[in-house]
């Protein structure tokens, strides 16, 4: 049997002062010799990682260097996307990597 962790639901509140609670998990991300701390949403229904522009670029990728291209659906059907492969870790699992549509 594989060692588990539990990882609560966490209320987030948008903007508009809506609030959900969803199940968010702690995750590092690291490109080369950069690293970011960030709160990942758990989607087991989801075909792809997405990843914000922003956290991208908080590790050093650059866009341009990104020569695949990732068709989005839904609400994200509009915008661009490339694929970026990342280590992630998630303690106190060991890292793997991870497969990213990065988008503005």
């Amino acid at each position: 049997m594989l060692d588990g962790q539990h990882f609560r639901f966490t209320e987030r509140v948008d903007s508009f002062v809506r609030s959900s609670i969803m199940p968010y998990l702690p995750i590092t991300l690291t490109n080369r010799n950069k690293s970011v701390e960030v709160m990942a949403l758990l989607d087991t229904g989801a075909n792809v990682n997405v990843l914000p522009y922003e956290v991208g670029v908080q590790l050093g990728a650059n866009w341009e260097e990104q020569t695949i291209s990732i068709e989005l659906s839904g609400n994200l059907a509009s915008h661009e996307a490339r694929g970026l492969v990342l280590s992630g870790t998630v303690a106190p699992f060991s890292p793997i990597l991870l497969a990213f549509a990065w988008t503005y």
